[in-house]
C-alpha cells in the first residue's frame, strides 16, 4: 500500500477510535504500535485529556515528543495530564511488554518527529536526550553500572536505582502570569515526588525578574540549558547564572540596569564568565549600556559567533570601528545594530564592516540609526556585495525616494534577498519625525512605484514593505 494512503488510513482509524473515548482507553492494550502515534496526535489536538493520561501510561516507545504539534489555550492542561501519569515504575517490574516511556519531550520542534527510530543500545536511545546533566538517563545509567560493578550500596543509591530514571524535556518561561506559576509549581511538585528519578531538562529558559524565581531555579538546575534569555535583572545575578550554564549556544540579555554595565567589578566578572562560553553561537543585548566598551565584549566572545544583536546599546562610532576590525565580523550571519547612532560621525566603519561580512551575512537590521541619504548612498556598493543576504531591515531612517529607488536597483541582483523592510520616504511626512502627519496617498504611490520596478526586473519574489504603523 502507498505510504501516504496508509498514513491516512491510520489517521482515520485514530479519529474513529476517539469518537468513543472510554472504549478507546479500554482498547489501548490491544492497539497496534503503528496506531499509537496518529492516535496520540489526534488526542492531543482534540484535547482528549483522559486518553492522553492513559496513553502515557502504556506508551510503547522510549520517547515521546510534541514536535510539530501546535500550542493552544489548552496547552498546559494537556501537558499536566501527560506529566501527571508518567510511570515511575520500579526496575524489577519493567519488562519487554510493559510501558517503555522514559523521555517525554514537551518542546515544540519542527524538525522532531513524535518518536525516534528505535536503536538497540544498553539504555533508552533518543536523539534529543540530555547529555550534560549528572541526573540524565545517560549519566545515571553509567553511574549505576559503576556501582553494580564495584558492589557499592547505600540508601540513596538504592532508592534511586529502585526506579527507572526518566527525563522531562521542556522550554520554560518564568514570568508572573498565574497560569505559568501554577504549571511551574506542578512541575516542581512532580519532580520532588519522583525521589530523584525524574530529571527536568530545560534547554531554552526565559527569565523575567530573576529574584522572583530563585527557588524554582535551584530545583531546575541549569547544566543542560543551551538557550538563556534574561530580562530586567542586575548583572551580578546574570553572572551567577552564567557560572551554571557553560554549555550555552545562545544568550540574550535585556533591560539590564545601566549602573551595573558601566565598567567596574560587576562588568569585569560578567566578562570573565562570558568568555568561558566556548559554544556560544548567538549573543544578544538590548537596553544594555555599552558606549565605548564594545571592544571589551568582543575580546571574550568566540570568534565563530554567527549572530550578534546589539539594539539600544548606545553604540558609538568608535564601537562601529571596533566591530569592523573584530575577528567575529567575518563569520556573522545575523547582525542587528538597530537603535544606535552609529552613523552620527562617519559611515566608513560600517562600510568596512559590510565588506568584512559580505561572504556570510544573511540578515541585517539597522532600524533607527539616523542613516541619511549620503550614508546609504556611500554604503550601497558594499551592501550589494553581500551575496547571501536574505533579509534587510532599515526602517525609521530619514531616506528620500531617489536614494530608495537607487538602493532597489542595486539590490535586485542579490538573488537570495527576499525581504526588505524600508523606511517611509521623508516626503510622505508633513514633518519628518515618524510620529504623525503621514500622507497615505503619497505612501501608496511609493509602494506602487517600488512594486512596478521589481516587476520590471522580474523580481516579484522580492517583498519590499514598511514597518506596521
Amino acid at each position: 500500500m502507498h505510504q501516504k494512503a496508509a498514513a491516512t488510513l491510520l489517521e482515520l482509524a485514530a479519529k474513529n477510535l476517539l469518537s468513543n473515548e472510554p472504549a478507546a482507553i479500554l482498547a489501548l492494550e490491544e492497539v497496534p504500535r503503528d496506531l499509537f502515534v496518529p492516535l496520540f496526535i489526534a488526542a492531543f489536538l482534540g484535547v482528549y485529556k483522559k486518553i492522553l493520561k492513559a496513553m502515557v501510561m502504556v506508551w510503547p516507545f522510549h520517547c515521546l515528543h510534541l514536535g510539530t504539534l501546535s500550542v493552544r489555550e489548552s496547552y498546559y492542561e494537556n501537558l499536566e495530564s501527560m506529566i501527571d501519569h508518567l510511570q515511575m515504575f520500579p526496575v524489577q517490574n519493567s519488562s519487554s511488554w510493559g510501558p517503555k516511556l522514559r523521555i517525554l519531550d514537551l518542546r515544540q520542534d519542527v524538525d522532531c518527529g513524535t518518536t525516534c527510530l528505535e536503536i538497540k543500545t544498553t539504555f533508552p536511545f533518543c536523539f534529543q536526550s540530555c547529555v550534560y546533566s549528572q541526573h540524565s538517563i545517560l549519566k545515571r545509567e553509567e553511574a549505576q553500572h559503576s556501582v553494580r560493578c564495584l558492589g557499592i550500596v547505600n540508601s540513596e543509591s538504592e532508592l534511586q536505582s529502585a526506579r527507572e530514571p526518566m527525563e522531562l524535556l521542556a522550554d520554560l518561561s518564568l514570568n508572573d502570569t498565574l497560569r505559568t506559576k501554577q504549571f511551574l509549581s506542578f512541575l516542581q511538585s512532580k519532580g520532588e515526588q519522583s525521589f530523584g528519578s525524574l530529571h527536568l531538562c530545560c534547554r531554552h529558559l526565559q527569565i523575567d525578574k530573576l529574584s522572583a524565581h530563585k527557588s524554582l531555579l535551584q530545583f531546575l538546575g541549569l547544566g543542560c540549558t543551551d538557550h538563556l534569555e534574561v530580562d530586567g535583572t542586575y548583572l551580578s545575578r546574570v553572572t551567577t547564572l552564567l557560572a551554571q550554564t557553560i554549555h550555552q549556544n545562545s544568550l540574550s540579555l535585556s533591560n539590564i540596569p545601566s549602573k551595573s554595565c558601566k565598567g567596574g567589578n560587576f562588568f569585569r566578572t560578567f566578562l570573565i564568565w562570558l568568555g568561558r562560553l566556548d559554544n556560544l553561537q548567538e549573543f544578544s543585548l538590548a537596553f544594555f549600556h555599552l558606549t565605548d566598551q564594545l571592544h571589551k565584549l568582543l575580546k571574550v566572545l568566540p570568534p565563530q559567533l554567527d549572530t550578534l544583536c546589539l539594539s539600544f546599546c548606545g553604540l558609538s562610532n568608535r564601537d562601529a570601528t571596533v566591530l569592523s576590525q573584530s575577528s567575529q565580523a567575518s563569520h556573522l550571519r545575523l547582525l542587528n545594530l538597530s537603535n544606535n547612532q552609529i552613523f552620527s560621525e562617519d559611515y566608513e566603519p560600517f562600510q568596512t564592516l559590510l565588506e568584512k561580512v559580505s561572504g556570510t551575512l544573511q540578515h541585517l537590521e539597522i532600524h533607527n540609526c539616523l542613516m541619511t541619504d549620503s550614508t546609504l548612498s556611500a554604503v550601497i556598493p558594499a551592501l550589494s556585495q553581500c551575496s547571501h543576504l536574505r533579509v534587510l531591515s532599515f526602517a525609521f531612517n530619514p531616506i528620500t525616494m531617489p536614494v530608495l529607488t537607487s538602493l532597489l536597483q542595486h539590490l535586485t541582483s542579490l538573488m537570495e534577498l527576499k525581504h526588505v523592510v524600508y523606511p517611509v520616504p521623508v516626503h510622505c511626512y508633513e514633518q519628518w519625525n515618524f510620529l504623525g502627519g503621514l500622507d497615505p496617498q503619497r505612501l501608496a504611490e511609493v509602494r506602487a512605484q517600488l512594486k512596478a520596478m521589481l516587476q520590471a526586473v522580474q523580481r516579484d519574489d522580492m517583498n519590499w514593505t514598511t514597518c506596521p504603523d
